[in-house]
């Protein structure tokens, strides 16, 4: 039941971050730069957790334990910040479909990283699921339609392939400890420190409140006001599905929850073909068939709990 509970917050996380892609979309095309409506994001969900935290009375439970410090600030600067700055550098520079096929090799170097370094025994069904699920993101982002690649471009979409995989290890690690929350509002305030610090708050654009957003693609004539959309982005397409990342992560493993966040481009592709009418080929749909069944075989036999990868010094 556990193992069940905890797929299904995986899914349902990737699911909202997939619909969130699309109410991101009308924000940002109401006039939000991408790096402005990840600082509201953050700083919001910041926000609503610590509320959260004082109205249960939890706030004392954000003070670091002995040895967890190192660790919860690693977690803010790489897991969050680190993955969502360096997601936007790429698709400035790359075609979206390949920064996200590459951003999505973290299951590979997670796996990778535990074969090598930790010394796990990866079943074979893992490396053919992984395998199955990279060709299918493949085919869903049809890379060979934005092969103009720029280097920096493909770097920065490999350092955030790193820091995905290390936001999932992180996360694993220390929901050994502490709760998800807690762990999240420790990251999301690192990360709004940092985006306070490059773009002031005072220069912030909140004319975007106020606005009355065009909802583009099926509802196209339809508005709501911007506070509406970025409120939904902040409680439904960021506090909890990290949460439910987070909670899935910890019951199971880093590895298994990075190869069913691959489910995110697939069912970002169905919403944008549903709710913004972009198209979806066919050579796409199988591609999302293959992701399903890779996803499948990856996690067959997988034990309950997964595998144990960085440890938490204890005092």
């Amino acid at each position: 039941m556990r193992k069940r509970r905890a797929y299904l917050l995986l899914i349902s996380g990737a699911l909202l971050f997939s619909i969130n892609g699309i109410i991101s979309k009308w924000v940002m095309e109401a006039g939000l730069t991408p790096w402005r409506l990840t600082e509201i994001r953050t700083t919001g969900s910041l926000v609503a957790l610590v509320i959260y935290l004082a109205l249960k009375g939890r706030l004392p439970l954000l003070r670091p334990a002995q040895g967890e410090a190192g660790l919860l600030a690693l977690f803010g600067v790489i897991g969050i910040a680190a993955v969502q700055s360096l997601y936007f550098f790429s698709i400035l520079r790359l075609h979206v479909s390949i920064a996200l096929i590459i951003e999505f090799t973290a299951p590979i170097w997670i796996v990778l990283y535990l074969r090598f370094f930790k010394k796990v025994k990866i079943a074979n069904s893992m490396w053919l699921g992984l395998l199955a699920a990279f060709i299918g993101l493949i085919l869903v982002g049809q890379v060979w339609q934005g092969l103009t690649l720029n280097g920096l471009g493909v770097i920065s979409s490999f350092l955030d392939a790193f820091s995905l995989a290390a936001y999932f290890l992180l996360g694993r690690a220390l929901g050994k400890r502490r709760s998800s929350d807690t762990m999240l509002v420790w990251g999301f305030g690192i990360t709004s420190v940092l985006f306070a610090v490059v773009q002031p708050w005072w220069s912030f654009p909140f004319k975007i409140f106020r606005v009355q957003v065009n909802l583009n693609g099926h509802f196209s004539g339809h508005h709501l006001a911007g506070w509406i959309l970025i409120a939904v982005i902040v409680l439904f397409g960021t506090v909890l599905p990290y949460f439910c990342v987070l909670a899935g992560v910890n019951a199971l493993s880093p590895q298994v929850a990075s190869i069913i966040g691959m489910l995110e481009p697939v069912l970002a592709g169905v919403f944008g073909w549903v709710l913004l009418k972009e198209t979806f080929t066919t050579i796409q749909l199988i591609g999302a068939g293959v992701v399903l069944g890779g996803i499948f075989i990856a996690n067959e036999k997988i034990p309950e709990g997964g595998a144990t990868e960085i440890e938490v010094k204890r005092g």
